[in-house]
């Protein structure tokens, strides 16, 4: 038996004519090749999958139960195919039903989550969605293309399989309750370091120390880290009611009133902002889906405006 990665896939289309018609002259006419093209068709296929794919009868041929899963496993093969290059040429977002899988770190899930899901819907209105966390698998279904479209901060390292672009500069402050008894006078390090810490956590970019853990111990201090989530809510309700900072977004003081921004001390360039990347796989760079979901991001960004210190 041959190996299947050498089989031509011509020969399956000549299998399915040869099971719907039961007949190989019949088939010859629906493939519109000659009955001696049929006949070296069928002998190679003998040669790949064996002797027993058709019973020869009176009046044309009987599949074997063989052929049958073979004619239906060669239609889920070519289904997929069918769909990408329909989808490529004839792509409408208007009428594209298929499902969408958005992966984004969870702060950005949290933050923009509503709004993200309302672009897309605006975008793609009887497609379906699907909106998760970026975890630790999610790089292999990337890969594997059941992920369609990604958003991380640039600092998070991807394969060169994935394609990536720049959607948003994130300002960075200090974040606080209203008031605050020291940030309020001075934010200079050396009259804030002994304050408590907050900050979310970014799997797979600060999960064991945090670059202000670094930027304390290079100047001569620890920071006095008293809270790590994945939860913006849980940070939040902990800066209001505690002298705890977080070094963070404007963005998380919208619509809290008892939150306020403060200038951060002198920290190096890339304390200052953070980019938010979007992404999807280099294959698919030409294909209408993609580069639509890549305009959507890009216009939801666009109108991302941070509110001032």
């Amino acid at each position: 038996m041959k190996e299947l990665r050498d089989l031509d896939l011509n020969l399956l289309k000549l299998l399915q004519a040869v099971v719907e018609t039961r007949n190989t002259h019949q088939a010859a006419d629906k493939l519109g090749i000659s009955q001696t093209s049929v006949s070296r068709g069928l002998a190679k296929l003998r040669e790949t999958f064996g002797d027993q794919l058709f019973i020869r009868k009176a009046h044309g041929v009987e599949p074997s139960e063989l052929a049958e899963k073979l004619s239906e496993a060669a239609d889920e093969m070519f289904t997929p195919l069918v769909k990408v290059v329909e989808s490529y040429q004839n792509f409408d977002p208007q009428q594209f039903t298929g499902e969408i899988s958005v992966a984004m770190n969870i702060f950005m899930l949290e933050q923009w989550g509503d709004g993200i899901f309302s672009a897309l819907k605006e975008a793609l209105p009887v497609a379906s969605f699907k909106l998760v966390y970026w975890q630790e698998q999610s790089l292999n279904e990337m890969l594997n293309g059941q992920i369609d479209y990604l958003l991380l901060f640039s600092q998070f390292q991807l394969p060169q399989e994935i394609y990536q672009h720049r959607l948003k500069d994130i300002k960075l402050s200090l974040i606080a309750r209203k008031d605050h008894p020291v940030l309020s006078k001075s934010t200079a390090l050396e009259d804030i370091h002994h304050l408590p810490i907050t900050r979310i956590l970014a799997d797979g970019i600060n999960s064991k120390r945090a670059p202000v853990e670094d930027f304390y111990l290079a100047r001569g201090y620890k920071a006095n880290i008293v809270l790590t989530t994945h939860s913006i809510r849980v940070l939040l309700n902990k800066l209001k009611h505690s002298d705890a900072l977080s070094f963070g977004s404007t963005l998380v003081t919208e619509n809290e009133p008892e939150l306020s921004c403060y200038p951060l001390p002198t920290v190096p360039k890339e304390m200052r902002s953070i980019q938010i990347n979007g992404g999807y796989l280099q294959s698919k760079r030409g294909f209408p889906l993609n580069q639509l979901l890549h305009q959507t991001m890009q216009n939801f960004f666009d109108k991302v405006v941070q509110p001032e210190k």
